[in-house]
């Protein structure tokens, strides 16, 4: 059976889908792996790696995309060749299937099992495979290294002859996954940081990270989702939520927002008001841009300058700055998924829709669209 990795094709993509490592131990499962010559080229992996790894390198895109019992990227695929995957493949990458129902009707009717990796449950037994949350590990990392890159301000406090210089001040709005990496990122970095979460549970993770929570009353059940998710807050207990935080926001040097909402559009949390009382200089990072992000003003992939000096960053693929490790866990969770299911014995893929972990991220299999939340879509 044979594996295809094709180079993304979004130009903002710096991230491979498959690294040398994984190849070798799909290779030593009995997989044959073919890539897309220049797969790796922005992540720092050369064709000659993946060659030596044991895969084939090559430049018939079409024909591998037709020869494949699975294929795997990292974003979705463009409509049109979807119709060119072999009926029967498996296709497993990002596929935003909440925002492009299209994807979803193409992948059925091409007879092709597709995975989408952000619906891979969050569970302790599939966390080995979660892409959503080894990618989010990342993007809190970069967000924090980023805006340290960017401010006119030193992160840690110093001691100096001349006088004391005060550490900046972060807060960070959401504590998940990313989160917690901006959180302990920003410690390690020498900031002083507040952080925010509707979750009793996160806030008290914060806390043994080093940060200041703010504790709001909002009152109701604030407690995270099954999926480890926070829960839908009310339009009263959203702008209870916007007060309180927007005083935190004004003091802030660096505010790095979070928060999403699983298959919806993300929360407004920080009003332009808030933003426009921001300090000269000061940076917002808003990490859900790409859902429609937390900030009232951002503008997916660019960076706009409200009145008062602060600066809204609405770039997308954060995670995609540090490309090398990005793509090393992206293709270990690839890697870890095929080997779960892999039957040796038989030397083919174990499939059970009834599977915990198929069941939560199969959308499409044998012409129909199978998952329950997309079936009448």
């Amino acid at each position: 059976m044979t594996v295809f990795a094709p180079r993304e094709t979004d130009p903002r993509e710096t991230r491979a889908p498959l690294t040398p490592v994984t190849v070798q131990r799909l290779v030593e499962l009995g997989l044959e792996v073919q890539v897309e010559a220049g797969i790796g080229a922005k992540c720092d992996h050369p064709d000659s790696e993946y060659e030596a790894a044991g895969s084939k390198v090559t430049t018939s895109r079409d024909a591998a995309l037709a020869e494949a019992d699975f294929v795997f990227r990292v974003g979705k695929p463009a409509i049109e060749e979807i119709s060119k995957l072999k009926s029967g493949s498996l296709h497993a990458s990002f596929l935003d299937p909440f925002n492009d129902p299209e994807i979803l009707q193409a992948m059925a009717a091409a007879g092709v099992t597709a995975v989408s990796l952000e619906m891979i449950p969050r569970s302790t037994l599939a966390q080995k495979m979660d892409a959503l949350s080894s990618q989010a590990n990342i993007a809190g990392y970069t967000a924090v290294t980023y805006a340290a890159d960017r401010l006119n301000k030193i992160l840690p406090m110093m001691m100096t002859p001349a006088g004391t210089v005060s550490p900046a001040k972060f807060f960070i709005i959401g504590i998940g996954v990313a989160g917690l990496q901006a959180i302990a990122t920003a410690k390690r970095l020498g900031a002083r940081v507040t952080a925010f979460d509707v979750r009793p549970e996160a806030l008290e993770q914060a806390e043994s990270l080093g940060a200041k929570a703010l504790r709001i009353d909002l009152g109701g059940d604030t407690g995270g989702t099954d999926q480890g998710y926070a829960k839908e807050l009310t339009p009263e207990q959203l702008e209870k939520q916007r007060q309180a935080q927007g005083k935190v926001c004004i003091d802030s040097d660096v505010v790095i927002t979070t928060a999403k909402v699983f298959g919806r559009k993300s929360p407004i949390l920080v009003k332009q008001d808030v933003v426009d009382r921001m300090k000269p200089g000061s940076l917002i990072i808003d990490l859900a841009a790409e859902a429609g992000g937390n900030v009232e003003g951002t503008v997916l992939d660019e960076e706009v300058v409200a009145k008062g000096g602060a600066c809204i960053v609405g770039l997308s693929n954060f995670e995609g700055r540090a490309p090398t490790h990005s793509s090393q866990v992206f293709s270990a969770n690839l890697g870890n998924f095929l080997e779960h299911f892999w039957d040796k014995e038989e030397n083919c893929l174990k499939f059970d829709l009834e599977d915990e972990i198929l069941k939560g991220c199969v959308l499409t299999h044998s012409g129909e669209i199978v998952h329950e939340r997309f079936k009448d879509a």
